[in-house]
């Protein structure tokens, strides 16, 4: 199955986008790359980074004789998007979505397209809490998932040179339905970012002495959840908005978990607790024999002996380490 394509329009150029650019060039996977964002000086920086071949304002120029256009925007701008490359598209193009949402997608973006064009939308699972055009790099989908969410008329054959695209950029391709997708990614990914949203909330929400304290004494727990919470906003308020049935139905089962393990810690119930943290500690174990995860303590961060300071070490503080 060739996995090459004449032309590559992305339309949107943000950290997935730009790694997609990077590593489709890297691969040999397109003779040229169509570039199109709504802002200029997003425009102005993905050439400068030397992204692409063609750079355009116009999302229906851009895509104008492509073979492959993936949209890399906002998943709220699709509607609007999808109206504006209808016309332009080539006939027998495949055109797909990197969106963490695919429901909404297959909703909004379908019923503009053409019937001559393959519509395949896919989520690679993979990303930082960077963002931009400079934030991408080649090595981003090594290793990681890709979802794609083909409807029945799509021919197979058309699926199947999509997923060799991701597999050439290094990427595990799966296909499932886009229900399926939206209810598995609800709770892997869109609840932990809105955990991570709150409990960073509630610290910014904390007087200042103590939200200082609480930046100055941040260990693993706190720490990992405020890189969490500095993903893209715009990118995950729509995939909020997009996915609300979903992420709602999982918020539901979470609060009622929740709700034991509150009345555990009330009532002191000691063994409840450990078997809670028992049965999870095995999804950990899970993750990592699943190739998701590196099993290196601290999640692989280096553990060089840090420098003694030369002021006195405090002891007003009791207990034990932070997980």
């Amino acid at each position: 199955m060739s996995t090459h394509f004449r032309k590559l329009a992305l339309i949107g150029i943000g950290l997935i986008g730009s790694s997609i650019a990077l590593a489709a060039r890297r691969q040999g996977l397109v003779d040229v790359i169509s570039i199109s964002t709504r802002r200029q000086e997003t425009l102005d920086e993905a050439r400068e980074l030397g992204l692409g071949d063609i750079y355009t304002l116009d999302p229906a120029e851009a895509v104008r004789g492509a073979d492959l256009v993936i949209l890399c925007a906002p998943v709220g701008a699709y509607d609007t998007l999808a109206k504006a490359i209808a016309p332009a598209l080539e006939p027998g193009a495949i055109v797909s979505d990197v969106g963490s949402v695919k429901e909404h997608v297959v909703k909004v973006v379908a019923p503009h397209l053409p019937a001559n064009v393959h519509f395949i939308p896919g989520h690679p699972i993979a990303g930082t809490e960077h963002s931009g055009p400079s934030a991408g790099f080649p090595e981003l989908f090594a290793g990681r998932w890709c979802v794609l969410t083909p409807g029945p008329e799509v021919p197979a054959a058309e699926t199947e040179k999509l997923a060799s695209f991701w597999a050439a950029m290094g990427s595990q391709v799966e296909s499932m339905d886009a229900a399926h997708h939206d209810m598995v990614l609800a709770i892997t990914s869109h609840i932990p970012h809105l955990v991570a949203y709150n409990i960073v909330g509630t610290v910014a929400d904390l007087e200042t002495a103590t939200q200082s304290e609480v930046i100055k004494f941040s260990a693993s727990g706190f720490r990992d959840f405020t890189r969490i919470a500095a993903s893209d906003p715009v990118m995950w308020r729509d995939v909020f908005l997009t996915n609300r049935d979903a992420v709602l139905e999982m918020l539901g089962r979470f609060s009622e978990d929740l709700s034991v393990l509150q009345r555990a810690v009330r009532t002191g119930d000691g063994e409840a607790l450990e078997a809670m943290f028992t049965r999870t500690r095995a999804i950990r174990r899970s993750i990592i024999n699943a190739g998701q995860e590196t099993a290196a303590p601290d999640f692989g961060r280096p553990h060089e002996a840090p420098p003694v300071p030369e002021t006195n070490i405090v002891r007003e503080h009791g207990g034990g380490d932070d997980a």
